[in-house]
């Protein structure tokens, strides 16, 4: 049955997903904890069988108890269970069937058995197909036997029914092209740069006030920034970059108006706000490295696209990055619903 959650920080969670509920619930037993990790560590692993796994470890649990109640040595009972997943182990290889992962309709088939049992279910002929491509879009079926989950990407946007949800080709980004000073919205022949320097006039390091008392120095100090800032967009342009990811930072705008300015000159396409945690999956994804310094800007350090383009449908905005050269194993799926 589905259970209806309320987290701590009130949201509402309506899930049947074992992990899923045991992960929102406040657990400060310490052997309830293992079995709210044990059923994390199932999900990691398997992405299946999350409650199956915390009924099984109780079940082991009220049996080691029986066996305490009659004076059995604690140790003893720790070897007994060591001794029984050897064989346990043993006869579940004995009675499993391998997985070829070209074979894609038992693939599909075991994906959809796993969405039976969730509140998706009736969606599991839409879902199934676009899981099972996008793990064997990052796999090489000769050689892994394990996928990392982070190397697919899931970006949620409000709109639309589950149906259309959709694999993408290339890579998508939850941030949108800044367009309030006229940026393009659209680039083909994309040279991709990521930065983790801001465009913005540098701030001093120490809190001080600088008292401007004639206003040719105020002029000075308007032409400099604005000299700062020209000179590093130049640099950005010479190096061939028309499209610039920009690293979200905590100390001062990523971006300044006058900046944002020169950019739409040039026309290069700014995207800001992108988060510590992705940069990773997208210099995977697009074949470009994170650049750190102005110094270091340089054409070697950018990824190719065909095509980078900020699109509409149902009601929100993305930005689709298509075509890339030299792009890593990486998949994207949108995933579209009313809440």
């Amino acid at each position: 049955m589905d259970k209806m959650i309320e987290t701590g920080k009130k949201e509402v969670v309506i899930s049947n997903d074992g992990a899923t509920i045991l992960k929102h619930m406040s657990v400060l037993h310490p052997a309830a904890r293992m079995l709210v990790d044990l059923s994390a560590a199932q999900d990691v692993e398997a992405g299946d069988g999350t409650t199956s796994v915390v009924v099984l470890a109780g079940s082991l649990l009220i049996a080691a108890e029986k066996l305490l109640r009659k004076g059995v040595h604690p140790t003893q009972i720790a070897e007994g269970f060591q001794y029984a997943a050897i064989e346990a182990v043993k006869i579940l290889e004995d009675i499993s069937i391998p997985i070829n992962l070209d074979d894609r309709e038992f693939l599909l088939k075991s994906a959809t058995t796993s969405l039976s049992s969730k509140v998706v279910s009736q969606y599991s002929s839409v879902l199934a197909p676009i899981v099972v491509d996008s793990v064997l879009r990052i796999v090489n079926p000769a050689t892994d036997n394990n996928v990392d989950l982070n190397d697919i990407r899931i970006v949620k946007k409000i709109g639309g029914t589950v149906d259309d949800t959709e694999l993408v080709q290339g890579l998508v980004l939850n941030q949108t092209a800044i367009t309030s000073a006229g940026g393009p919205s659209r680039v083909e022949k994309a040279k991709i740069g990521l930065i983790q320097f801001q465009l913005s006039p540098p701030k001093p390091d120490m809190d001080n006030q600088v008292v401007v008392n004639d206003y040719r120095q105020m002029d000075r100090i308007l032409k400099e920034e604005r000299n700062y800032l020209l000179n590093l967009v130049k640099k950005i342009k010479k190096a061939g970059c028309n499209v610039l990811l920009i690293q979200k930072s905590i100390l001062r705008d990523a971006v300044n108006s006058l900046s944002l300015h020169f950019l739409s000159k040039l026309k290069i396409m700014a995207i800001k706000e992108v988060e510590r945690d992705e940069i990773e999956f997208l210099c995977k994804a697009t074949g470009c490295k994170p650049i750190a310094d102005i110094d270091s800007f340089t054409e070697d350090k950018l990824g190719c696209a065909d095509l980078v383009e900020e699109t509409e449908s149902n009601g929100s905005r993305i930005v689709q990055i298509s075509g890339i050269k030299n792009a890593g194993k990486t998949a994207s799926i949108i995933m579209r619903g009313a809440n």
